[in-house]
């Protein structure tokens, strides 16, 4: 009953609303009404006019309607069973061999009717291969319908199709297959960016970065090469779970919603659980929880999982990322560095064939063994300046001389940590371990066993950006608490990305953990390298994106206000006027002219305002 009762509301209101609007009626030639499109949301019911369509969506959706009054559904629920693909059938097909009968389905992108027979180009998951369609083959009977009407009229570039026949070759050499059954599969509305070639050079391309990101689906569909980089991506993160499970460590899952932001130094996002009336944080990193599973006794754990930082994006930046952190036991950092060497050319070998790869027009080598190099060593190499042994201040000061941008919230770390970002960091293109780094700079990493006041930790640089940050964990438990404690003091003083004490966190450190080794490598950074591209947006299926911009539009009942009905505000709004104000300078005449051109260009069943009518409301403008 209740079902019923909200069906019944909804269809009250939608008639009601069409018997309100329904005076402005299009017209074509099978009666298709597509006045108002009807969008439900809930319970608030917006309708999306006619006008807002170019003509080419218009267009399909009478092809639609027609479909439709020709008993054909556009979009049937029924499997359809195909048993090849584009690439397969190319693959084997041999000139001598009996013709295969194969059974495909994909995008129609391209078409070119001659006459009795026509050529179409079908997109699968795999790629492209052409169709030939002979009107008697496909209408072996009297009605030719299913070809002079459904597919040389009815079917457009972007809709989904099933083919039934053999393969063949063409006399132009070209492998296709011949069609003796089609069927539609699904109707496309909205017409596809069509990008043409011709002698190797893409025309009318869809490359707007803006448009490609927002519109991925659009992106994978028409340009060449985009779903081949997500395809090594999954490469990339398949080959490093192989590693991984051979040898011997376990996958895990940790909580993405944290009551502390801990295990690195970065502005979490922050909700709110309303059952426990409490904030909590989307994680900036697994590692507590990974290290808690070690106490646990795995003997090496890692999870491959999203973390959130609420900081800026540019091109090496998502405020949504995918890590890889892994945690062994009875390791340090010297292993983890021999470890990590080895694994990425593992992957780079899996993704590219080579332990090479080309990015931003070097060639980088991912072949062990790396480079090591201690940070102050690196600062000193690019800067003549030596921070060991320097105070605070004195850093700072030489910060100040080199025009930096620091200020007093800045401890001895974070001062370091800008300069090597600074002078160093981008100039290291050939993978290279920056290792060493000060206790300040590393809350959670034990200390040097040679080298006081530094520790043993070290970040993987590749193409001037940090990809990978491993330590010898820190597991003495007073040790831990006196860093977290020092990691508060910067926070006081203003440091928003210091660290909180965690002390669940401390309590299983005194439980005890084992000599560990940890790592994070940044999946997205990772498939950058691996692919060669410069972004990361072009390595993420939907990156974040800045809200679309919405053109600024006087509502209906401001245009009401000013004497414009309700059926005259979508016209005006396809004529140009938004805004109440942009008709503040038409000419009453020259105004209702563009009224009527719309009028007449879409066959609304709407007498044109008088000139008065239109002057009243300029008049009430100014």
């Amino acid at each position: 009953m209740v079902f019923h009762s909200v069906c019944t509301t909804f269809a009250e209101k939608y008639s009601e609303s069409r018997l309100h609007l329904g005076k402005t009626q299009i017209k074509f030639g099978f009666s298709l009404d597509l006045h108002y499109l009807c969008i439900h949301n809930t319970f608030n019911y917006n309708y999306m006019n006619v006008l807002e369509l170019s003509e080419q969506e218009i267009g399909r959706r009478e092809s639609l309607q027609e479909l439709r009054q020709m008993g054909i559904n556009p979009y049937p629920a029924a499997e359809y069973t195909t048993n090849a693909f584009s690439t397969d059938i190319r693959e084997n097909f041999k000139d001598e061999d009996e013709p295969r009968q194969v059974c495909i389905a994909g995008r129609m992108m391209s078409r070119r009717v001659m006459g009795k027979a026509s050529f179409a180009e079908i997109q699968d998951s795999k790629g492209r291969i052409q169709v030939y369609i002979s009107r008697d083959d496909l209408c072996p009977g009297e009605n030719k319908d299913l070809y002079n009407i459904v597919f040389k009229r009815l079917l457009d570039i972007g809709d989904f199709i099933g083919v039934k026949g053999f393969v063949f070759r063409t006399q132009t050499g070209e492998i296709s297959v011949h069609a003796q059954e089609l069927t539609l599969l699904s109707k496309s509305l909205k017409p596809l960016p069509i990008v043409k070639y011709k002698d190797g050079v893409a025309y009318d391309k869809f490359d707007d970065p803006e448009l490609r990101y927002r519109q991925r689906y659009v992106d994978l569909v028409v340009n060449e090469g985009v779903k081949e980089t997500f395809l090594q991506r999954a490469t990339v993160i398949r080959t490093l779970r192989k590693v991984l499970d051979e040898a011997g460590y376990t996958e895990v899952e940790t909580p993405t919603l944290q009551m502390i932001a801990g295990g690195a130094s970065a502005r979490p996002f922050i909700t709110h659980f309303n059952a426990l009336d409490q904030d909590m944080f989307m994680r900036i990193a697994t590692e507590l929880y990974l290290k808690r599973l070690i106490v646990g006794g795995f003997e090496g754990v890692y999870e491959i999982g999203k973390n959130f930082r609420n900081e800026g994006m540019d091109r090496n930046h998502n405020p949504e990322f995918t890590c890889m952190e892994l945690y062994v036991q009875y390791k340090d950092y010297n292993w983890m560095m021999s470890f990590t060497e080895k694994l990425l050319e593992t992957i780079c070998i899996a993704v590219n064939g080579k332990p090479e790869r080309e990015i931003d027009g070097n060639i980088v080598s991912f072949k062990a063994p790396y480079r090591r190099l201690p940070i102050l060593d690196a600062i000193k190499e690019k800067t003549g300046f030596d921070c060991d042994g320097k105070s605070e201040e004195e850093i700072r000061d030489f910060c100040k001389s080199k025009g930096m941008d620091v200020d007093e919230t800045m401890g001895k770390g974070k001062l370091i940590d800008e300069l090597f970002g600074e002078f160093c960091e981008g100039t290291f293109i050939q993978p290279t371990f920056i290792t060493d780094y000060p206790v300040e700079m590393s809350p959670l990493t034990k200390m040097h066993r040679s080298k006081p006041g530094l520790t043993e930790r070290f970040e993987l640089m590749v193409n001037g950006k940090e990809l990978a940050n491993a330590y010898s964990e820190l597991n003495d438990p007073i040790d831990q608490e006196e860093r977290f404690v020092e990691q508060m003091k910067l926070a006081d003083k203003g440091d928003d990305e210091a660290m909180i004490i965690d002390q669940d966190f401390l309590r299983a450190l005194q439980y005890g953990m084992p000599p560990t080794s940890g790592i994070g490598i940044g999946i997205d950074r990772l498939v950058m390298l691996m692919t060669g591209k410069t972004f990361i947006q072009e390595v993420l299926f939907f990156p974040q994106m800045k809200p679309e911009k919405k053109i600024p539009q006087s509502t209906v009942a401001e245009w009401a206000e000013i004497g414009v009905s309700e059926e005259w505000v979508p016209i005006l709004r396809k004529a140009g006027f938004n805004l109440i104000s942009n008709i503040k300078e038409e000419k009453a005449q020259g105004l209702q002219q563009k009224i009527g051109d719309i009028v007449k260009k879409f066959k609304l069943e709407l007498t044109k305002p008088t000139v008065d009518e239109v002057q009243s409301w300029i008049d009430k403008v100014n």
